[in-house]
């Protein structure tokens, strides 16, 4: 084992199946297993604590976050669009978040059919607590890579990111 495969071995009390090779296997196809397992790590903690530490969950958070963004409110299209769900999920969250005093939702002057949905002061207040703690989680989960891993796989996920759009033809 070359001393750069020593240092990024997984540890040992964990199955990291993407890992184990064959001479049949897909470069691409365990790169996207990996990109899906750490995904599904990080999420599946952060559901936990979110409704552990604030009674919500992730949808909830996600929909403030993108509210918080944008301070004037956002149509229900458009939160669909960013959160990529359905209005009908969009439509359940809100009306949750409303009935907590979280959301509120503001008639577009000139079409009466759209509402803008935008945090509330109540809601502000309750994002930035939630936001911050969230970051600590995030920060404490990627903590031991160092800095300089964190820059470059940030880079090669943006370099990812910006091949896969360019071939997605509902996205071009």
């Amino acid at each position: 084992m070359t001393d750069s495969a020593a240092q990024l071995a997984p540890l040992p009390d964990f199955p990291d199946l993407e890992s184990h090779v064959r001479p049949d296997d897909h470069q691409a196809l365990r790169l996207w297993l990996r990109l899906l397992s750490c995904t599904n790590l990080i999420e599946n903690e952060v559901r936990s604590r979110l409704r552990a530490q604030f009674n919500t969950t992730l949808p909830r958070f996600d929909m403030m976050a993108q509210l918080d963004r944008v301070p004037e409110g956002l149509k229900m299209s458009d939160l669909s669009r960013y959160m990529m769900v359905t209005n009908g999920n969009i439509t359940g969250i809100t009306d949750q978040l409303e009935k907590e005093g979280l959301v509120e939702r503001v008639k577009v002057v000139n079409d009466r059919r759209s509402s803008l949905i935008r945090l509330t002061p109540a809601g502000k207040k309750a994002f930035a607590e939630m936001a911050a703690v969230h970051e600590q989680w995030i920060q404490t989960l990627f903590s031991d890579l160092p800095d300089t891993d964190r820059t470059t796989l940030h880079g090669l996920l943006g370099r990812l990111k910006s091949s896969i759009h360019s071939q997605l033809p509902s996205l071009a």
